[in-house]
């Protein structure tokens, strides 16, 4: 979104205490990633803001963080497509899987340096469901209910955008948005979206949840300030 986004308010009240993770070290960490309670600021959005965990500053747009065991977990790829199907947590992290080094760019503001991450190519996902040719865009949608983003194809088959389910060297937490969600190298964070349950394919782009609060469809790092960095 050009301009200020939604969420600086809350980013700027938290900033505060934003190296606690690493200053208290990995027991306090852990501690965090279970037990950490969220703050009360909220704006029209319904964004909530917890205490940072790690490296970063964890939003929801429910109030709460959603969570679902491994064993509990799905992922449904279906819509236009030739073959939809159904993958448990044990069937994604079986298929080939790709690892990259990249940052993490939230529009607010600060960055993540040098995330590193695990996942399938969602182009490799695709493939497996065969994309029917009026087939335009995905639409994404969280298993919190609320959250939805969306890609064009063209964007859905770099070679830099995977369903995730490690970062940091583990398992996603649920904080982070875990089991599984996607990951946008190339785009602010919000369309990286978290607790990814269900991948749909569309004959258009359907602009998600922050889209509708002003945010860029195509939300490239650095078009809000006049750099499409967009590369492949």
């Amino acid at each position: 979104m050009d301009g200020t986004p939604v969420g600086r308010r809350v980013f700027f009240g938290i900033l505060g205490v934003g190296a606690v993770g690493v200053l208290w070290g990995a027991k306090a960490q852990d501690w965090l990633e279970k037990a950490v309670a969220p703050l009360v600021a909220k704006d029209g959005t319904g964004l909530s803001a917890f205490l940072p965990i790690g490296r970063f500053r964890i939003y929801t747009v429910t109030g709460d963080l959603p969570s679902k065991s491994h064993s509990e977990y799905s992922l449904k790829v279906g819509g236009l497509v030739d073959s939809p199907f159904t993958l448990t947590y044990e069937a994604l992290r079986a298929l080939p899987p790709t690892k990259m080094t990249k940052d993490f760019q939230c529009v607010t503001g600060w960055r993540v340096h040098e995330v590193k991450w695990q996942g399938v190519l969602l182009g490799d996902l695709l493939d497996r469901a065969g994309v029917k040719a009026r087939a335009k865009a995905i639409r994404f949608k969280s298993f919190d209910g609320t959250y939805t983003e969306s890609l064009t194809l063209s964007q859905a088959r770099r070679k830099d955008v995977i369903v995730a389910y490690q970062m940091e060297g583990g398992d996603i937490s649920a904080e982070h948005g875990g089991p599984v969600r996607l990951y946008v190298a190339p785009m602010y964070g919000y369309k990286s979206i978290k607790w990814l349950d269900t991948i749909e394919l569309t004959d258009q782009v359907e602009p998600g949840y922050w889209e509708h609060y002003g945010y860029d469809v195509d939300g490239w790092v650095g078009r809000s300030n006049g750099r499409d960095d967009n590369a492949t």
